[in-house]
């Protein structure tokens, strides 16, 4: 009999004859959320708000999506797509993701938007998330992107998708926090002069391509948004550890639902 070669041999067992500790190791998913400790107590929250952009063209009356979107009821945002003068752009908000296939599917397979073409290419989905960092952890997961998305002082949106490469993955959470902090000392110097606010959200296993993230860029001008992915390109993260980015979509609201009165918030943040 011919022994095969091309499998790599058992791992033997130290001695004593016990197996290794880590095949001993029970993997327990954690799927919970966690922020920074608030007085010494650990904050954690089991809720999250999933957020969903649908893209269509060949819309000639504006007005009839607004009024079919407002009469839903859902929270909700609706764009003008900057580079199609027939397109829009509808922002779904929920912490049910069963809203997407009952309500919203209601809505955009109904009347209005069966003359529309989907366009899935520009399609995102994805979930609020925490750090660890987070001061005020349900503000951050559940209420923040509402008020972002539904600020009628803040028109103007930039989303795309993005996936970095897995060696970011590899590296340590010491060097991870380092390239993320240069990414965020950008975005906050835009935030602290009221350019911008920032929508970050995670769509592992959410995603047609298998981007990780969706990213909204939202504030009162459009140039200030530009300008903020150009000063992002220099980073580590984007020259050295991004795989890709976009398509983008880059809109103007042309309706936004009431921001609900548990998400209202004097606070500005990036």
């Amino acid at each position: 009999m011919t022994e095969k070669t091309d499998a790599p041999p058992a791992a033997r067992p130290p001695s004593g004859g016990r197996p290794p500790a880590a095949a001993m190791e029970k993997f327990v998913p954690d799927l919970v959320e966690h922020g920074a400790p608030v007085r010494g107590e650990a904050q954690s929250l089991e809720s999250r708000l999933f957020v969903q952009l649908q893209v269509f063209t060949g819309c000639l009356d504006q007005g009839a999506v607004i009024d079919a979107v407002r009469s839903s009821g859902l929270e909700a945002a609706v764009y003008a797509n900057v580079n199609d003068p027939r397109g829009v752009g509808v922002v779904l908000m929920t912490e049910d993701p069963q809203l997407f296939v009952e309500a919203g599917r209601e809505l955009l397979a109904g009347p209005v938007f069966t003359g529309l073409t989907p366009l899935p290419d520009f399609t995102m989905l994805g979930r609020t998330y925490a750090s660890g960092r987070e001061a005020d952890l349900a503000d951050f997961l559940l209420h923040r992107v509402r008020r972002h998305v539904l600020d009628p002082n803040q028109p103007w949106g930039v989303w795309y998708p993005l996936r970095r490469l897995g060696a970011f993955n590899r590296l340590s959470r010491g060097e991870q926090g380092k390239i993320l902090m240069e990414h965020g000392m950008i975005g906050r110097g835009y935030g602290e002069l009221g350019l911008a606010v920032d929508v970050r959200l995670e769509c592992h296993g959410l995603d047609r391509d298998d981007n990780e993230f969706v990213i909204g860029l939202i504030g009162p001008e459009l140039y200030p948004l530009s300008k903020l992915v150009k000063d992002m390109r220099p980073t580590v993260q984007t020259s050295q550890y991004m795989q890709e980015m976009g398509p983008f979509f880059v809109g103007r609201t042309i309706y936004q639902a009431p921001v609900p009165e548990a998400s209202r918030s004097d606070q500005s943040d990036y």
